[in-house]
């Protein structure tokens, strides 16, 4: 198993940045595809984006196009989040997840999660 925990969140103005960050223990950070994942109060969660276990390959969905990159430091087994240009409609407590199988770009095989952390955009 992976243990996963999440740190960086917080309140932010629209427009604003703020970067995630995951850290892994347990089983070989670089075994795994790394994803974050979403869920706004009252909706359900969402797929943000993923990378792939050595980092040269990444997806995002649609909306965070452009705005938000996810990067990883296997020698620090620590997954980041980087996201600029903040909307209101980005609110929500943000997840990582471990994909053993590596699939970084479907969301259905993430099965390790970290507990989250909130992320506010104030309008």
């Amino acid at each position: 198993q992976v243990q996963l925990v999440e740190s960086g969140g917080g309140l932010v103005q629209a427009g604003g940045s703020l970067r995630l960050s995951c850290v892994a223990s347990g089983r070989t950070f670089g075994n795994y595809a790394m994803g974050w994942f979403r869920q706004a109060r009252g909706k359900e969660r969402e797929f943000v984006g993923g990378i792939s276990r050595i980092g040269r390959t990444t997806y995002y969905t649609d909306s965070v196009k452009g705005r938000f990159t996810i990067s990883r430091d296997n020698a620090k087994n620590t997954v980041y989040l980087q996201m600029n240009s903040l909307k209101p409609e980005d609110t929500a407590v943000y997840y990582c997840a471990a994909d053993e199988s590596g699939t970084f770009y479907s969301s259905r095989n993430y099965n390790y999660w970290g507990q989250g952390t909130q992320v506010t955009v104030s309008s």
